[in-house]
Parts: C-alpha cells; structure tokens; sequence
C-alpha cells in the first residue's frame, strides 16, 4: 500500500467514532418519505462543519454539498428517507434510539442508508484535508423520496437543477463489496369489471372477485415463464395488494383491481411486461382487463409534487467500464483485497441516473443489504471506515494522484 492510501485509510479509521456519532444523529430524526425536513438539517449542519466548500437544500429537499470547482462532475448519492419501523414488537429497543454494541451501530436507517451519507461526509473531510481533489466538481448528494418512488429525486436533479454528472457513485448499502447494477422494477394494476346483484342471489350478478382471482393464479404462473439473465438473475413478478369495488357487503362486487410488483431482467422492458400482463389476463378470459402502469405524485417535504410514472429501468454497468477498473484498483490500493463485484437485490436511484438517462454508476456501502427495512437494523462501525477510505481513495485515483 503506498504511502497515501494508508493516509487515507488511517484518517478514515481516526474519524470512525465522529462517524459514528454522526450516523447516530440521524438516526435519532425519523426521516419517512416527504417528511426529511428536519434529518436534511442535520445533515446541512454536518458538511458545512466538516468544510464543504458549498452546502444548499434544492427545491424537492434534496441536500447537495460540493467539494471543487472542476471542470468534470462525479457524485457520491445516499438517500435519507427511511422505512416505518413496522411492528415495534419485531425491534429490541427503540429504532429511533440509536445505540452502538459490539462494534455496531444499531437503528432504522443505519443500514438503508444514512450509514452511506455518514461515510460519505467522512470520505469530504478526507478529501479536503489531504487536497485529493483538483479535477472535479464532487457533489455529495442526500437525496429525498427513494424509498417511496427510485429515482424521482435524481429526475428532478438532472432535469430542474441540469446537473448531469459523469458518474455517481451509489452509496446503498453492499457490504463492502462493488455493485454494478440490479434488475428494474414496475408497479403495475390489473383491474376487471363486474356486476353488482344483490348477494342472495349471486347467480345475477357477475362477480369482479372471482374473475380476478383467476387472473391472479395466471399472475403466478406467469412468474414461471419470465427470462433470466446470468448476471441479474431472474425476472419476476408477484401479486402484491387485491382491491374491490361494490354496493355493500351483501352484494356481488363490480370491480376488482391486483396490484403487482414486477421485477425485470436485462432485455426486460415496460412494452414487455405490460404485453405479458395483458396475455396472462387474456389466459384467464378476460381479455379486456385493464393494465395500467402507477405514476407516483406525492408532496415532497417543501410541498413540490413532481410526478413521475412508477417504471423504473434495468440498468448493468459494463465489466469493461474504466470506471469500474478505477473503482476495483482503488478498493485494493486502500482497504488491500480484492472486492467482490456483484449487484444488488433491490432498487435503487440508479434506475433514473443511469437506467433513465444513461449516466454511468457504480456502488459501494457500508452494511449489508439484507437487513434493509428489517427491525433491528445494524451497520459495522468498521464498514463505515472503510467506505469513507474507499470513497476518498477513488477520488484520489481519479485525479492521477496515485
């Protein structure tokens, strides 16, 4: 390890514990999607403390803070948004109580993601301390919204704020190994229409429920038949919510609606997967079934609502990417192993940055991605170091100054 990298990794070690201490900070302001106002606060406070050359809260609630004033963007992106809790009787303490305990830091959020902005702020000190940075315009972003709608807020900051980096860097969490994509997503209704009689005589009516019910077990096989890819895996597709419309509880219903979660492979599209529902509804009987694609359009905590249709692309970053080669060398250059190079579950922001408008990204954060929206959540104070390490040193390599 040469003389520099074992800096930044010594620095990133020495400011593990205000790491720490930040993360828990917080964790201890519960930040639901559009209600960020006050965690994005704190985290204005944190980069205008530790030097950022420029701190600003944008019109959706998005924290952007800025080290340089180079001629080339990258960025570093961790969302701020938490899950709910869930049943408070799955948890052994209070989720908004953060607490550390054998070498952890445990809280909603410690994980998905407020670790990645923790480190993140670090890896700014680091590079302001040490004068890594001389090329770039580097934006740290805490972004607002992910966990109710992917992406809309990274839509709003390359499209109102024309900011268009070359890359960004996705701080969800990876346990510490190198992500370079993950299947899309799309929310999608099926609704079919019925006859409404009274529920004495069923036998008048055309009963929405059942009809539904049919198109559902379509839905599961269906689910069968989808493509795999050998990176990504497997498409998939589930009913996730049934709803129904009628005049009492005594009545046949008129409407039945299933709300599904479709997950896409590479080659998967939105024309693909809404052909596929209709087939599967059409396979039922009923071909006239309605498919519609959700669009989210929720105010975002400054009262902006900014629409965004609910499909949210596959996206791959390729083996060869030299982005990928500058990541992959100076992951080994200061954490001193080779990484895991792998891609995530879930989705993340990267469905708009890179899915939507083609701008490359890659990933790495602290934690590890199944204790995502899991009660007792908890994030190694040790990943929080040796993200912070990662991302100075990347900014390093980038500027040729190893």
């Amino acid at each position: 390890m040469s003389d520099l990298f074992q800096r930044i990794q010594d620095r990133a070690k020495a400011l593990e514990s205000d790491t720490a201490r930040f993360l828990m900070d917080m964790v201890r302001v519960p930040a639901f999607s559009g209600k960020e106002k006050e965690v994005c606060q704190v985290i204005k406070a944190e980069m205008e403390q530790a030097g950022f050359d420029e701190v600003r809260i944008d019109g959706l609630g998005n924290v952007i803070g800025r080290i340089g004033n180079g001629p080339r963007v990258i960025a570093f992106d961790a969302h701020i948004d938490t899950v709910y809790p869930g049943d408070m009787s799955l948890w052994d303490f209070d989720p908004f109580t953060p607490k550390i305990e054998d070498g952890q830091v445990w809280g909603r959020g410690t994980v998905d993601q407020e670790g990645g902005m923790a480190s993140m702020v670090a890896a700014g000190k680091i590079i302001k301390e040490f004068g890594l940075n001389d090329q770039f315009t580097i934006l740290f972003t805490g972004t607002v919204m992910e966990e109710d709608c992917d992406g809309l807020c990274w839509k709003y900051i390359i499209h109102e704020e024309k900011i268009r980096p070359e890359l960004v860097v996705i701080t969800e969490p990876t346990n510490m190994n190198i992500y370079r994509g993950h299947r899309g997503r799309m929310e999608m209704q099926v609704k079919v229409k019925g006859l409404s009689c009274h529920g004495s005589a069923p036998e008048r009516g055309d009963n929405a429920i059942y009809k539904i019910s049919r198109v559902a077990l379509e839905i599961e096989k269906l689910h069968e038949r989808l493509a795999t890819d050998a990176f990504l895996g497997k498409g998939s597709i589930c009913v996730s919510q049934v709803f129904f419309t009628g005049p009492s509880q005594c009545a046949v219903p008129d409407s039945a609606t299933l709300s599904v979660d479709r997950r896409l492979t590479w080659g998967e599209t939105k024309e693909s997967a809404v052909a596929e529902l209709k087939d599967a509804a059409a396979r039922a009987g009923y071909p006239e079934a309605e498919v519609t694609i959700l669009e989210y359009a929720e105010p975002a905590y400054t009262g902006l609502v900014y629409p965004m249709e609910k499909y949210y692309p596959t996206w791959v970053l390729a083996e060869d990417s030299p982005w990928l080669a500058d990541a992959t060398a100076a992951y080994e250059q200061v954490l001193g192993k080779q990484p895991l190079v792998d891609k995530w579950t879930f989705s993340t922001n990267g469905i708009a940055i890179a899915g939507l408008e083609g701008i490359p990204c890659i990933g790495l954060g602290p934690g590890n991605e199944v204790l995502a929206h899991f009660p007792n959540e908890h994030c190694p104070i040790e990943h929080l170091s040796q993200a912070a390490a990662f991302y100075a040193a990347f900014v390093a390599r980038l500027n040729g100054k190893a």
